[in-house]
């Protein structure tokens, strides 16, 4: 071992460390590593910036703008919508119409969007079905990426072996070289669910609602709502009487968030005195006589009646069984949802107050979910962490509004007829279309794939499926784009050090003489371990050069160990943390950790011996 190759290694190991303990985002580990093999001599400027020019990192953005035109027109949706509905109130029929379905739109959406998109329609249907969510959340995350086996383009790890082979003089593989593995994924997936959907959360009788994951009055009581809520009338001789609610100030000095005023007028014409429901926003106006809704601490709300001129109406809070009709949280027009989010979110480690929900979305939030916690009184200095789940509360179609704004959040259900407001429904013809066109340029290779794809992107935006291109480069998810640009090199790196050549001699020598199976069942397991623990695509283009030399060394054909690590490096289900999909619907599930191991780790064990038994089949040593 020389200099170079040690310190090739060292670095290697460092970045993996600091990619297991998360404290440091993935794209800035992976820069910091490719700087120190820069500045080092061991890689060249131009080979060190190579990975920003490469064809997978420039096919991994058009297909972020691609997939945002499939979100953003609804067309994942509709088709979603309308083939789960065939499935009935069937539990097992639903649970493989799911997978089915989700792996269908992985194939050609990110892992992550397909969730996003799918989410609220599994779970609606789930309690229509009288069927718990978590008994169908998890299987719909595992399918998100079973279904990215399917195609050349359905994950980045099929990406990262695709031009491993073609530098490697083997050739290129086709639009649908993954099919087969990819339909034996998704086929050992949805068999295993039907197994061990056993161990998933059981029914416990939940509320149908055609509106969100649970009924307002669920989630009033999950979050006890009653207990934190209190009435105010506002006296004739207060202060607070022409004020802005923005002027006043009331969250920063008492903590205290207004959810709603409630307001007597006359008109000329009429006899009788009418009550207007008003979500409270930043410019409502204090009259007198007016009945404030207030969500927070008991003693908070007295100090603030008692200094302001207000009278407190509610002593204990208000009771669980109000009318529906005095419930300020759900009427026809205002409800509150549930809001998660997503899985990279910028909105992550930034304060409550900073989250633009009320400022933005005109919407209050009311409480956090935090594992089995629930934290409920001042609430703006909370820094939002991943996991976290919100209530918030506001008009419908604010929160429909809130529901398409973006990758930063999932609510989780709103009303369908809001949402459809929002998206862009007369473009999903138009996208369904672009889709096709890409599946054709690919299939029959008339342009090379990276070409193929951005002209895809570009005619998204041209038609209008993207609301033009401030929203295409928001589609893009650049932290994973700057991973793999930089993490390319670092391949580079380990193949001119001689590092992958060594790596891959031990593996034969530690391996080999017990046969080829053997040597592929230890890449498997290796790369189906450290995936857990680092992001599928710097596992795939960490591992992808030592068993492209393990399989040259031995004189075998690297094709099916090249496989085993784009599928090994893309099923996860062991950990809820391993996977942006498996964590998204960890609080909508109502999952615990051990739900991933009795579930998850089984599956992904099943599915390794499966693929190390299949790939020598349908890939010859």
């Amino acid at each position: 071992m020389n200099g170079p190759m040690l310190l090739t290694l060292a670095t290697l190991a460092v970045a993996s460390a600091l990619f297991v303990s998360g404290k440091l985002r993935s794209d800035l580990v992976a820069i910091g590593a490719l700087l120190v093999l820069l500045v080092s001599d061991i890689l060249t400027p131009e080979e060190a910036l190579a990975g920003f020019s490469n064809s997978i990192v420039i096919m991994m953005i058009g297909l972020f703008v691609v997939g945002g035109g499939v979100l953003q027109t609804g067309l994942a949706k509709r088709a979603s919508g309308q083939l789960l509905q065939l499935a009935g109130k069937s539990e097992t029929k639903l649970l493989v119409m799911v997978m089915l379905v989700t792996a269908g739109i992985g194939a050609f959406v990110s892992n992550t969007g397909t969730v996003a998109v799918m989410m609220p329609i599994v779970v609606s249907l789930a309690l229509s079905a009288d069927t718990h969510p978590g008994r169908l959340l998890m299987p719909l995350a595992f399918s998100s990426s079973l279904g990215g086996m399917l195609t050349s383009i359905g994950t980045a790890p099929n990406l990262v072996i695709q031009d491993a082979l073609l530098k490697g003089g083997y050739g290129k593989l086709s639009f649908f070289s993954f099919a087969p593995t990819g339909i034996l994924c998704v086929t050992t997936g949805v068999l295993g669910m039907l197994f061990l959907r056993r161990y998933l959360p059981k029914n416990e009788g939940e509320k149908r609602t055609g509106r969100s994951g649970r009924s307002p009055d669920e989630l009033a009581e999950k979050y006890r709502l009653a207990q934190n809520l209190f009435r105010v009338r506002v006296r004739r001789d207060s202060p607070l009487i022409g004020k802005t609610l923005l002027k006043l100030g009331i969250a920063a000095h008492y903590g205290l968030t207004i959810i709603e005023i409630r307001r007597k007028t006359s008109a000329r014409d009429q006899i009788l005195l009418t009550i207007n429901q008003e979500i409270a926003g930043p410019e409502t106006m204090i009259q007198a006589d007016d009945i404030l809704y207030l969500h927070g601490a008991h003693e908070q709300v007295e100090a603030f009646a008692h200094q302001d001129g207000l009278d407190l109406l509610d002593r204990e809070g208000l009771e669980e069984g109000l009318p529906a009709k005095e419930r300020p949280y759900a009427t026809s027009d205002i409800g509150i949802a549930e809001v998660l989010l997503a899985p990279g979110s910028r909105l992550i480690g930034r304060p409550v107050k900073d989250s633009g929900f009320r400022e933005k979305y005109h919407l209050n939030v009311l409480g956090i979910q935090r594992q089995q916690n629930y934290l409920l009184h001042n609430l703006k200095e909370e820094k939002m962490r991943m996991g976290d789940a919100f209530l918030v509360q506001g008009t419908w179609e604010d929160i429909a509004r809130l529901a398409a704004s973006g990758s930063e959040v999932v609510v989780v259900g709103q009303p369908q007829e809001e949402s459809r407001k929002l998206t862009r429904d007369n473009k999903a013809p138009i996208a369904a279309g672009l889709l096709l066109l890409l599946v054709v340029l690919l299939v029959t290779e008339l342009v090379p794939p990276v070409a193929a794809v951005m002209l895809t992107a570009v005619l998204m935006v041209v038609f209008g499926c993207v609301r033009g291109m401030e929203d295409a480069y928001r589609t893009i998810n650049w932290e994973s784009v700057v991973l793999i640009a930089a993490m390319i090199p670092m391949s580079t790196a380990v193949e001119k050090t001689g590092a992958a050549e060594l790596l891959s001699r031990g593996l034969v020598e530690s391996l080999g003489h017990l046969g080829p199976f053997a040597l592929l069942a230890g890449i498997y397991a290796a790369t189906s371990v450290l995936t857990m623990f680092i992001s599928n695509t710097a596992c795939a283009v960490l591992l992808t050069p030592i068993a492209l030399g393990a399989a040259v060394q031995y004189g075998a054909s690297p094709y099916p160990f090249l496989f085993a690590v784009a599928i090994g490096a893309s099923m996860c289900f062991a950990s809820p943390f391993s996977t942006p999909p498996n964590a998204l619907v960890m609080s909508a599930g109502r999952y615990r950790f051990s739900h991933y191991l009795k579930v998850g780790l089984p599956l992904q064990i099943v599915m390794g011996l499966v693929m190390v038994a299949a790939l020598p089949l349908l890939y010859p040593f």
